[in-house]
Formats: C-alpha cells, structure tokens, sequence
C-alpha cells in the first residue's frame, strides 16, 4: 500500500485517488509505504531518483546499516512495538529524509502511525515539516509504549494480590496461571525495553545529523528525557516480575515440601507395623503364642501401637 500526505489547512490530508504524478506534487511531504509490491517500490525510486533499501538491510542491527546520511539524505531504521491478536512483536521501520519529504517503509500497520494520522488530521499546525512528522512519530511511539508499561503494572497488581494474598488458598491451576502470565508480562516488558533503547539511538543519531531546527532539537531532547524515565520505570518492572516470580516459586515449593511431609509421616508410622508384622510373618517354631487364639488379635494390637507410638512421640516434640 503507498499514501501521500500534504498540508492542508494546517492538517496533514492524504491525497486521495492517489496517482504517480501526485507523488512528484512539491506539497507532498510525507510518503507511507506498507507493505509495498515491487510496482510501487519501483514507483517512488523513479520518481526520488533513488534506492529504497532492502528487507533484510532494514534487518539488519548493525548502527552503521541502520542509521546513516548519504547523498539521498538521512536513513534511520528502528523498532517500533506491534501488537494483534494478544501478541506483541517489534516491527522495524524504515524512514528516509529526502529533500524535505519523509518516506517511510514498513511490512505492518501499526497502532503509532495511526495515532500519528489522527492527531496530524484533526489538530492544526501539529505538524509544518517533514522533520517535524518524523518526531511526532516517534513522540507517539514513545506514548505507546508508555501505555503498554502501564497495562503491564496494572497486570502485575492483580498478579502480586492473588500470589501475596494469604486469605485464599493457592491452588496448583491458579500458580501455573500466575508463572503463564508473569512470563507473558516479561516476555513483554522485554520487547517494550528494546523499542526504547533502539528508539533512543535513532533519535541521537538525528540528533548529531544536524538536520533539526533548534525548536525540534529541544523537542528531540523531551523526547530523550521521557525514554530515560520509561527505561528505569522498565528496569522496576523487571524487578517486579522476578520478586513475584520467585514468590510463586517459592509456594510451589512449600506445595511440594507439605507432599513430601506427608510421605514422611505415612513411612514413620507404618515402618513399626511392618517390622512387626515382618516378624510374625516369619511363623518361627520358637513363638508358641502363635498357636494360642489370642496370639493374632494380639499382634495387630502390637502393630497398631507401633504405629501411634513414634507418631505420638514427633508430634509432641513439635517435629511433625
């Protein structure tokens, strides 16, 4: 899918019916690719006269391929967090600053670009420049990813009520629950985390590339300061989620230490009787009370008290 977007009324308006000559159209000032077939591709090279970059160059982590100025002006790569179907994933997304237009190239839509859109529509003068739709877009990535934090706190409350509330007895079903999600909110809070660092390298390169304004470059530098927030706010959920990780840990092993007690106290009160019982089993010639009647109510009345005597004994020693 390729969209053109100009400046109408102070609001950015996508061109609609859009047509190859639109995109040579000096008002144009933002180009949005998603997805794009190698037609369109092909379309926007001719008409910049330049190279979009490849789907494994945008791939690739190195600084050097991601972020750099060439004749065709500034390239910068980053993550930005994507989110469907109860998955969160970071989708890389290519910007190029070129003669005062933005393009931008990415395999997904994304939850950022479309809140990007729908301020850049409706709020007047929110956006002038190109430079200026490229730091709106990572201020909303920012936002969104701020969002995304906050869900996982609010998840991780109704997690540590359930695993520190004592009242409630936890079940087996409701700690795999807990380890299931508390996985889930790391796996998470992990992927934000990279979208963040990479977020900040982007916009430090754009920051040296002197391609800002003096306003935009403090705009740039409130952006910095709010990653740096949102980057010790995820280092404190990290060490939330391992504190409740190890809490369920630990209550898993308390389930299985009170299973092993049991098995302790069932082999302490039954080895006596099985002693005795062994014993008698063994029919000697020289233990006449076994042909006497009472000689077998009597022995199970021995075993019986073998068996309350040391269970007794423990318990009152509190060892049980």
């Amino acid at each position: 899918m390729l969209n053109a977007f100009v400046l109408s009324a102070g609001r950015l308006i996508q061109v609609p019916a859009l047509v190859p000559e639109d995109l040579s159209r000096p008002e144009v000032l933002w180009v949005d690719m998603v997805d794009p077939t190698d037609d369109e591709r092909e379309l926007v090279q001719k008409v910049f006269k330049l190279e979009l970059p490849e789907d494994e160059e945008v791939k690739d982590l190195e600084e050097s391929a991601r972020c750099y100025v060439d004749e065709n002006g500034v390239h910068m790569s980053s993550f930005f967090l994507s989110h469907s179907e109860d998955e969160y994933a970071n989708v890389t997304v290519s910007f190029l600053l070129n003669q005062g237009r933005l393009l931008t190239i990415r395999q997904d839509e994304l939850a950022v670009f479309r809140l990007f859109r729908l301020r850049a529509r409706v709020q007047p003068g929110f956006v002038s420049t190109a430079q200026e739709i490229l730091l709106a877009i990572y201020d909303a990535a920012v936002e969104y990813d701020a969002d995304v934090l906050e869900a996982i706190y609010t998840q991780l409350d109704g997690v540590s009520r359930r695993v520190l509330d004592r009242s409630a007895e936890m079940t087996d079903e409701i700690m795999g629950q807990a380890l299931a999600e508390l996985a889930g909110h790391e796996d998470i809070n992990g992927k934000v985390r990279l979208d963040l660092m990479d977020t900040r390298r982007a916009l430090s390169f754009l920051l040296r590339s002197r391609v800002l304004a003096t306003a935009q470059e403090g705009d740039l530098r409130e952006v910095l300061r709010d990653l740096e927030s949102l980057n010790n706010h995820s280092a404190f959920l990290f060490d939330k989620i391992n504190f409740l990780m190890d809490a369920v840990m630990g209550l898993i092993n308390l389930a299985q230490n009170k299973i092993i007690k049991i098995f302790s106290i069932a082999s302490v009160v039954f080895l006596p009787p099985t002693l005795v019982a062994s014993i008698y089993g063994m029919n000697f010639a020289h233990m006449p009370e076994l042909a006497e009647n009472w000689g077998y109510p009597a022995a199970l009345v021995l075993m019986v008290l073998s068996g309350i005597s040391p269970y007794w004994f423990f318990k009152r020693k509190g060892w049980l």
